[in-house]
């Protein structure tokens, strides 16, 4: 495992000495700056107290305060002369801070599943002691590289799920609230496409604040080892059987019909199943195979999880006309063929079947039926279903909504996989994450005209402002406190006195190597639906 102290970028470890002598005190914040994400001005804060967990109690305590100080130091200090030259780091703020024992440290930070407007902090830090001044910056590239992405993938996973809510509002039920159809509508794909384990779990957590679906098992574990959550006795997350392309490869291309049977029939007679459908030929599974097998799919009953469906899954093509087919006014007749007229040479093109042009979705309800919606909306039989995990985006997740809603069909008809397309490509700058100063103390040691020396606190407000920025990088200045305004919005208040910092919407969850406050995954997605509604 790797030692705290060098999980840092390399030019913090002197910092120490280029404060002013007398340093006694640095505060810092972390903030989401900006958005690259269109229409999102806020982000879902969520995943520190794992990271204080895992890493400022755990990981210091086994690789530091409870190792030889001769160890940790030495260690250290061949790191340190490996990378920077020898004795270019001295070490004897290392020795004092083993002999603390702790980190002396005061975190402070929203409530977590509380959505952030951005340039507001999420959380604020500052050293308890005044020798370890140093320790508050020391630990940002640690906190930062921990804390951004689960923020982030929490923050877009709920931008999903205010889509999913708002067509269930439209084309199912506009009195329903907190449909538990919806939170299985996102199911999380991502897995083999994020950067290592802990990157899977993490995100996928930041997933489930929104959804129950998802494949990634290790976020289960996750959520019960640091957010208090008990799969015996709440969802936590939930999947079902389903195939994938070795497996249907396996049953060879010229008995796929039988493969189709043997999972529908033989294998998974109750429950829900979903097939990966499109290994050779797509369509001829939804016109020759699921016809001949309707009988066995209507006749299915449900098991422990409280569902009946064989899903079909398609991975292949464009998820928005696999799904939802093409629109009159897009298509053109010549010689009695049908062509998409989107190309100017329209005949250059393969000409398009009857169920390309209707979609997945009409094609089973032609086969299926189903019944109407209190909103007048189609919803295929609840023993057929569609699942679509290839590439979605919030973009394809809108268009593949809005075209079923223009056909006449349920936004409940589909279940979207979301995966690393989505939750992998993104960076620290899709919210403009940064941890900044914005106030320190230097202790002033004075001698009076008697000669009796003392001290005098000198109160800095530390801000920068670049002229040659956008604005992007100006920070905020002084102590900070996040309140609540008339209108109940969240804001930061800059330049505060003490009294005002202590006060506000950031409460103390990190005290001198103790968690002091948590919350569990059931507080924090109660209070993120709070926003929906």
């Amino acid at each position: 495992m790797i030692n705290p102290l060098t999980k840092i970028d390399a030019y913090k470890a002197d910092h120490r000495r280029q404060y002013p002598n007398g340093t006694s005190m640095v505060y810092s914040n972390f903030t989401p700056r900006a958005s690259r994400i269109k229409g999102v001005d806020g982000v879902v804060f969520f995943g520190l107290q794992y990271v204080l967990i895992r890493y400022l109690i755990q990981e210091w305590n086994a690789l530091f305060f409870k190792l030889p100080k001769e160890m940790v130091v030495s260690k250290y200090k061949r790191r340190m002369d490996n990378a920077l030259g020898k004795d270019a780091i001295p070490v004897d703020h290392i020795e004092a801070l083993h002999d603390l024992g702790y980190l002396p440290l005061e975190i402070k930070a929203l409530a977590e599943g509380t959505i952030c407007p951005l340039r507001v902090p999420v959380f604020t830090i500052r050293n308890t002691r005044p020798e370890q001044f140093w320790l508050v910056n020391y630990l940002e590239s640690v906190l930062s590289n921990k804390v951004w992405k689960p923020i982030t993938s929490a923050t877009i996973a709920f931008e999903y799920r205010k889509v999913f809510e708002k067509y269930y509002e439209e084309t199912v039920d506009a009195a329903a609230k907190g449909s538990g159809a919806v939170m299985w509508q996102g199911h999380d794909f991502s897995y083999r496409g994020m950067s290592g384990d802990e990157d899977a779990a993490t995100s996928a957590a930041g997933h489930l604040l929104s959804f129950y679906g998802s494949d990634t098992i290790s976020a289960i574990d996750f959520l019960e080892e640091y957010y208090m959550a008990n799969s015996d006795k709440e969802i936590v997350a939930g999947s079902v059987p389903a195939t994938e392309h070795s497996v249907m490869c396996m049953g060879g291309k010229g008995d796929e019909f039988e493969t189709f049977r043997r999972l529908i029939q033989d294998l998974y007679p109750s429950g829900i199943v979903s097939i990966v459908s499109d290994t050779w030929d797509y369509w001829k599974v939804i016109e020759d195979y699921l016809p001949r097998l309707k009988e066995e799919i209507l006749s299915r009953t449900d098991n422990s999880t409280g569902g009946a469906k064989v899903v079909i899954r398609p991975d292949s093509g464009d998820p928005y006309r696999i799904i939802c087919g093409y629109f009159p006014e897009e298509l053109v007749e010549i010689d009695g063929l049908t062509y998409y007229k989107g190309d100017s040479k329209p005949t250059t093109q393969k000409p398009l079947n009857i169920w390309e042009v209707q979609g997945t979705i009409m094609r089973l309800w032609g086969i299926f039926g189903g019944s109407l919606t209190s909103q007048g909306f189609c919803q295929l039989n609840s023993k057929i279903g569609l699942i679509y995990g290839d590439s979605i985006t919030l973009e394809r997740q809108l268009q593949i909504l809005e075209g079923l809603k223009r056909k006449g069909f349920a936004s409940t008809n589909i279940v979207l996989g979301i995966g690393s397309y989505t939750y992998e490509y993104q960076t620290r700058d899709t919210f403009g994450f940064a941890m900044k100063a914005t106030y320190g103390e230097i202790t002033h040691n004075k001698e009076d005209m008697r000669g009796k020396l003392y001290s005098e606190i000198e109160p800095r407000e530390i801000f920068k402002d670049p002229k040659t920025d956008s604005g992007l990088k100006k920070s905020a200045r002084g102590l900070l406190s996040v309140v609540l305004n008339d209108e109940n919005e969240i804001i930061l208040k800059e330049q505060c006195t003490w009294e005002e910092e202590k006060q506000g919407l950031l409460e103390t969850v990190f005290l001198n190597g103790n968690i002091v406050k948590e919350y569990s995954l059931a507080e924090i997605r109660n209070r993120l639906n709070n926003y929906l509604y």
